[in-house]
């Protein structure tokens, strides 16, 4: 499946320590993908267990000025699987939809925007009030010596005010008047093969290691604390 968009996984934990580890997880991805990556950043579920996203970026438009750095992977695959289900057309018209700022405010806007495009109308190249006036005249029996005489611009402008419609980078857009329903509430309602989040698995060896560097760690800190607050009392 090819990857739609993609983030930049940062260790929260050595992050605070003044060090920066993270590597990119393209979406959509496998939970073997993301135990990986998970691994190799060091956020193992042991020693370290937050992350959060430094940066997106991919090829749906606009799509990552809408995430956040706490985003739940399990969605952001949801929501992936969901636009890479859908055609070239239908694709664009998400684009259009979220550069109107419809359905934009939380990723499970986003997932329940893909599931109800047919509430939209798309209409590709018309980028410009006069485009659409154009557009709309072209049924419109209206004698040849006069069609440059009328003000598409105009009546493009009208038609898209009295439509509340949007001029987005690939096209017009325009709520249709569809009922959007509400398919998603929650992680509850992801299916089971879009979830992929899971720390990594670690060998009994391993897990003896972090475990004995969080008591050598926590052993050090507690020394440290110690001979600060003798030092303080002298």
């Amino acid at each position: 499946m090819a990857s739609l968009f993609e983030a930049y996984i940062t260790n929260l934990g050595k992050y605070n320590e003044g060090e920066l580890v993270g590597e990119t997880l393209k979406f959509p991805t496998t939970t073997e993908e993301v135990q990986g990556l998970l691994k190799r950043i060091g956020v193992d579920g042991v020693r370290y267990e937050e992350f959060f996203i430094t940066s997106f970026d991919g090829d749906v438009l606009g799509l990552y000025d809408y995430l956040s750095e706490y985003e739940n992977l399990d969605e952001l695959n949801h929501l992936a699987c969901l636009l890479s289900e859908l055609d070239q057309g239908d694709l664009e018209k998400f684009e259009a939809v979220i550069d109107s700022g419809e359905h934009t405010s939380s990723v499970a806007d986003l997932i329940n925007l893909a599931q109800n495009l047919d509430c939209y109308t798309f209409f590709p190249d018309i980028e410009s009030d006069e485009d659409l006036g154009r557009y709309c005249m072209e049924d419109v029996d209206i004698p040849d010596a006069l069609r440059d005489y009328f003000d598409y611009e105009a009546y493009g402008r009208d038609i898209r005010i009295e439509a509340d419609g949007h001029f987005a980078p690939g096209g017009y857009v325009l709520n249709n008047g569809g009922k959007f329903i509400e398919y998603y509430h929650g992680i509850e309602d992801i299916p089971a093969e879009h979830k992929v989040f899971a720390f990594p698995q670690l060998s009994v060896r391993e897990q003896m290691a972090a475990y004995k560097e969080i008591i050598d760690g926590s052993s050090l800190e507690g020394y440290r604390k110690i001979a600060k607050k003798e030092h303080e009392e002298r």
